[in-house]
């Protein structure tokens, strides 16, 4: 016997919920088996909060020490209340829109509606021949505001193709178990004064679509199990 720490995850997931993560990622799977260019068609995206301050992690806080030497201290610290949310979208080229929610607002279905017609745009903008061809497809989660009757109504006037995202599943969601992490790794231990600096110094956005295949496999594989080490929000 020895001793082990449990393993947070979003959701303790039931037989249905880990189901349907099983059948979603063979849909998407299949998919891009069958079509090279499925991923590179995937627009995606979601929100998540950027703070004035937040702070390092154990392994960006450690130093180079002797032996001899005695372990540094550091005084406790915790996330500043200065934060914006920032919500971006993005694909296998790159961001191709984000906005910084204005204060005192909230991501309700209106908000979402306003982005997704802004987003509509900047794909026209962007990826003239994904717009032109009408072969980009988005992916969000299932958040209320996303899946209002208001935004699917929308997306359906405009033939947008929507692509299935199980529930409870960052580990599946690019944005998740890439960019947002990968965004606030570079800004933890950074001081902005105010959420005007925070947009200007937060827009270190990545790629992500390299590993998102194998993440479905590994899905079907453990029955729709969260992956192992993991580090999606």
């Amino acid at each position: 016997m020895h001793r082990i720490a449990a393993k947070f995850v979003p959701r303790l997931l039931t037989d249905d919920q880990k189901q349907n993560r099983v059948d979603v990622s063979q849909e998407l799977l299949d998919r891009a088996n069958d079509d090279d260019n499925f991923l590179k068609n995937i627009i995606t995206g979601d929100e998540t909060w950027v703070y004035g301050y937040d702070v390092e992690t154990k392994v960006q806080s450690s130093q180079w020490i002797s032996k001899t030497s005695p372990r540094p201290k550091k005084s406790r610290q915790v996330s500043s209340h200065v934060k914006v949310m920032l919500t971006v979208f993005f694909d296998s080229e790159g961001v191709v829109h984000y906005e910084f929610l204005p204060q005192g607002w909230t991501v309700n279905k209106e908000y979402y509606l306003e982005f997704m017609q802004r987003l509509r745009e900047a794909v026209r903008k962007k990826r003239p021949d994904a717009w032109r061809e009408n072969r980009w497809m988005l992916q969000h989660d299932n958040a209320p505001s996303h899946s209002s009757f208001l935004v699917r109504d929308f997306l359906a006037k405009h033939e947008t193709t929507v692509l299935p995202q199980p529930p409870y599943s960052p580990d599946l969601a690019p944005a998740d178990f890439f960019l947002f992490p990968t965004l606030k790794s570079t800004l933890k231990g950074r001081r902005f004064e105010s959420t005007e600096t925070m947009k200007t110094n937060s827009k270190a956005f990545q790629k992500c679509f390299r590993t998102l295949k194998e993440r479905w496999q590994q899905c079907i594989q453990s029955r729709g199990e969260y992956l192992e080490g993991d580090k999606a929000e």
